[in-house]
């Protein structure tokens, strides 16, 4: 009677597992394409993604650079102060969005340029996303603006 209760545990045990593993496969499965890394247009330049690649991009906006086209087309650089990445972009852009400004895409790196599906820009005169952020510390161009010089 002992070694059929022990028998059923294990089988129980089995199935949880098998379960387990199948369920974290099938959730792994259907985030595959909602997971965007973000690069820096340094790290973009330094190692190309491939054409396919779903990524973040983000810095500021170069000065200069925005053209805005007869066509809903609108093209611009975006600097993290090492290096420049061109980006198109095709759609309306944020209000908030201008050159000098921090912004965010997401889109894929092809021939040479950062072909957009969303361009984020910031919503208010002192944020910037912390990838962005990060990105031009590294370069050294990032100045925090609530720090005051004494």
């Amino acid at each position: 009677m002992k070694s059929l209760k022990k028998q059923r545990r294990i089988q129980v045990i089995i199935v949880a597992a098998i379960a387990l593993a199948l369920s974290t496969a099938l959730i792994g499965y259907a985030m595959r394409d909602g997971i965007n890394f973000f690069r820096s247009p340094s790290q973009v330049v330094a190692e190309p993604p491939t054409a396919s690649e779903v990524f973040r991009i983000g810095g500021l906006v170069e000065e200069g650079t925005l053209v805005r086209g007869q066509s809903e087309t609108v093209t611009f650089s975006v600097t993290d102060g090492g290096a420049s990445v061109p980006v198109a972009y095709t759609g309306v852009l944020p209000d908030l969005f201008e050159e000098g400004q921090g912004m965010v895409g997401t889109g894929k790196y092809v021939n040479g340029t950062f072909v957009a599906t969303e361009i984020l820009a910031k919503h208010d005169e002192t944020y910037m996303p912390k990838e962005v952020v990060d990105a031009l510390k590294e370069q050294g161009v990032y100045q925090d603006p609530n720090e005051t010089d004494s």
